[in-house]
């Protein structure tokens, strides 16, 4: 009797056995959130498991952890201060509102703010778990692709993953608006078809750049890892998103293109090509010889024809009468497709040439001048040009 006599005692507005469960509920609340969201992430995590058989569970308790630790906290907080009466019931303003055809004013309290609040948070946290499991379910599906040799799935999987989140965040804006702040759902999106035309020229590039997305998707002229090269840009397709086509360049840097550009545009996809060329001139000396400079191509013709790592489409020929030598033309292609073996095996033909042409008693030209004068030098002219001649 006592007991019940004291726990009804109020104090400030509220009861002492409100205050011992405020003050409960908020103690273990904070105490257990921790456990609990684990045990919850867990007991997702077996919705799953079947699904993510290679995957362990402590990448899905990371992913959910915080989220369900927000939500727990966010409804250990609104129980706790539900719990209390003073100074939830004060009214701090108050909004007109129409019923029938008359107008009445609403008041509202401390707590009505309160619980818009907390629904607003709970509301948040709910979605935010929702994204985490996308994440996941993400996760999961990139290892298996990464398994398989078809890089389409490699690029998809991310596309996909940004689709879901986006229309996960667009139902929860709406039930946002819906259960916070009371808006007519129905009504907001019937209304916004009226100012469809006006927001569809506003995003107009936006559209376009996520149709090009789905282009690129359903076309396939490019998958991740292949080297483009798209507007002078050369590099690896790192990631295709809704609006933009990331590009990994040989500089190392990254270059963001719009999805509309990757498909109106001239696209190169180096990764198909089953060769690399090579193309040059060699400028030699005019003491030249014409059987020399015959024996030359053919010998050049005749390396880049036999070497293993060159096909036979190859082609040497004297082009044309330099400034500075007579220039000979080569053309080859090389099968290698790796960077570094292709350097090292252009590297080995270029100092085969060499040898060619050193060893059939010819050269290489570099530009040169040479001054011709009708007046004949004088004695101390021709003494200079000597000296300089021997110098």
């Amino acid at each position: 009797m006592l007991d019940s006599v004291f726990f009804d005692q109020i104090f400030w507005g509220n009861t002492v056995k409100a205050y011992c469960l405020f003050g409960g509920i908020l103690f273990f609340g904070l105490i257990f959130k921790r456990i609990v969201s684990k045990l919850l992430s867990k007991l997702l995590f077996k919705l799953f498991k079947r699904f993510s058989q290679t995957t362990h569970d402590e990448a899905f308790v990371a992913l959910l952890i915080k989220p369900i630790e927000s939500f727990i906290l966010l409804s250990t907080l609104y129980l706790s201060i539900n719990q209390l009466k003073h100074p939830l019931e004060v009214a701090i303003f108050h909004y007109s509102k129409l019923v029938g055809k008359v107008k009445e004013q609403i008041p509202v309290s401390i707590g009505d703010f309160i619980d818009r609040i907390f629904l607003f948070m709970i509301i948040l946290s709910v979605f935010w778990i929702i994204l985490r499991i996308i994440d996941f379910i993400s996760h999961v599906l990139l290892y298996k692709a990464s398994l398989t040799e078809n890089k389409s799935d490699d690029q998809l999987v991310p596309f996909l993953k940004e689709l879901f989140k986006t229309v996960v965040i667009f139902i929860g804006f709406f039930t946002l608006l819906g259960f916070v702040f009371e808006v007519n759902v129905l009504t907001l999106i019937t209304g916004l078809g009226i100012g469809g035309i006006a927001i569809a020229l506003a995003a107009k590039e936006s559209l376009e750049n996520l149709i090009g997305s789905f282009t690129i998707f359903l076309d396939k002229p490019f998958t991740v890892g292949d080297l483009v090269k798209v507007d002078g840009v050369e590099g690896t397709i790192e990631k295709v998103g809704f609006r933009s086509t990331r590009i990994r360049t040989a500089e190392k840097t990254m270059a963001t293109i719009p999805n509309r550009g990757m498909i109106d545009g001239v696209l190169e996809n180096l990764s198909l090509r089953n060769s690399r060329k090579v193309g040059f001139i060699i400028g030699l000396t005019y003491e030249t010889k014409p059987a020399s400079l015959k024996t030359i191509i053919s010998e050049i013709q005749q390396l880049i024809n036999q070497h293993a790592a060159t096909n036979q489409d190859g082609n040497v020929s004297f082009k044309s009468f330099g400034d500075s030598g007579l220039n000979v033309e080569v053309n080859y292609f090389v099968t290698e497709l790796n960077f570094l073996d292709f350097l090292n095996i252009r590297q080995e033909i270029n100092l085969e040439i060499m040898d060619i042409v050193l060893r059939n008693n010819s050269d290489f030209a570099y530009p040169t001048q040479r001054l011709i004068s009708d007046r004949p030098l004088a004695a101390n002219e021709e003494k200079a040009v000597g000296n300089d001649t021997i110098d």
